[in-house]
């Protein structure tokens, strides 16, 4: 009986015992974090990777989170690199010029407060989730069609990263915001996307056209300016020349004043003379000075020039 008794008491205290010793040694990876629990509140610090002990359960207990960095999807799930499903309408978005567009993104992001990711809220993916979504049609909501189908893509990124980060902040639920990829952005349907590529079509066309007239303009503009420059040029060569000329005429006329007061008369007749040589150039001038009497004059004319001389045999014809 005594026996009994024991084997009653000791087996189960020795059970206890037991589970006490496995339940209070736990061990933490290096891709882990942990956080205690003593009557379910959370005690403050992380537990750092390696072996450690607690008090057996359930006084305490360990609650052990991954280090490594997660990936939101938006709009869609990707299991081993391949699309499973789609939520096309959670893609679904309005542009700042009402056009419709559909839109899906990826967001990473880790834990970094195990405590705020316990306790700040029951599901905090669901937050993250929500908040992706409020930013995104945010940003969407703010840009043109053209800007988040083609080139501002990058600034969308940035712009819905910047508001996520905020509205993470602000709810405080202990994860943190790593990287926004904007996946794929497109139109809702093939009519559409027909309509929107005539029209950017139509626009590159319209840019072609313009940037030629740009180019032809300069170019008319650029040989417009070489002429100009080419007849100041000549312009300012040939005022240059005048007034050399002009001082040029202005010292030889300083010159004959300067004779003219030294022998007026002498320098009076010499002017008419080479005033008549250039007036008559091609006329016969006789000078004559006569005082009366019989009228005499000398005729200065060049030398007639003499006929070649014939051959002998034409001599002989003429004799």
């Amino acid at each position: 009986m005594n026996r009994t008794m024991k084997l009653i008491i000791f087996i189960p205290l020795g059970l206890l015992i037991a589970a006490a010793l496995v339940t209070s040694v736990y061990t933490v990876d290096e891709s882990e974090q942990a956080v205690i629990e003593t009557f379910g509140q959370v005690e403050e610090g992380i537990i750092p990777s390696g072996l450690h002990f607690k008090l057996p359960w359930p006084i305490q207990q360990v609650r052990k989170f991954s280090k490594e960095t997660f990936s939101l999807q938006f709009g869609y799930e990707e299991v081993d690199g391949e699309v499973t499903k789609e939520y096309p309408e959670d893609t679904k978005m309005i542009t700042g010029d009402e056009n419709i567009v559909l839109a899906d993104m990826v967001v990473q992001w880790k834990i970094t407060d195990p405590k705020r990711y316990l306790y700040a809220t029951n599901d905090p993916k669901q937050i993250l989730y929500n908040a992706t979504s409020a930013s995104l049609r945010g940003i969407i909501g703010t840009s043109t069609i053209d800007e988040s189908l083609t080139s501002g893509k990058a600034e969308i990124e940035a712009e819905v990263r910047d508001l996520l980060v905020k509205l993470i902040e602000d709810y405080d639920i202990g994860v943190s915001i790593l990287a926004v990829k904007l996946q794929d952005v497109d139109l809702p349907n093939k009519e559409v996307r027909r309509a929107f590529t005539k029209v950017t079509d139509a626009r590159e066309t319209m840019n072609t056209k313009i940037n030629e007239a740009k180019k032809y303009s300069n170019k008319q503009r650029e040989e417009a300016e070489g002429e100009k420059d080419a007849i100041i040029s000549r312009a300012e060569g040939d005022k240059a020349a005048r007034v050399e000329k002009a001082r040029g005429d202005v010292a030889t006329f300083n010159a004959l004043y300067s004779e003219y007061t030294k022998q007026p008369d002498i320098t009076r007749e010499r002017l008419v003379l080479e005033t008549l040589d250039q007036v008559l150039a091609e006329a016969e001038i006789y000078i004559m000075n006569d005082e009366g009497g019989t009228l005499k004059y000398l005729p200065i004319r060049p030398a007639e020039t003499k006929p070649a001389a014939a051959p002998e045999g034409e001599k002989n014809n003429e004799r």
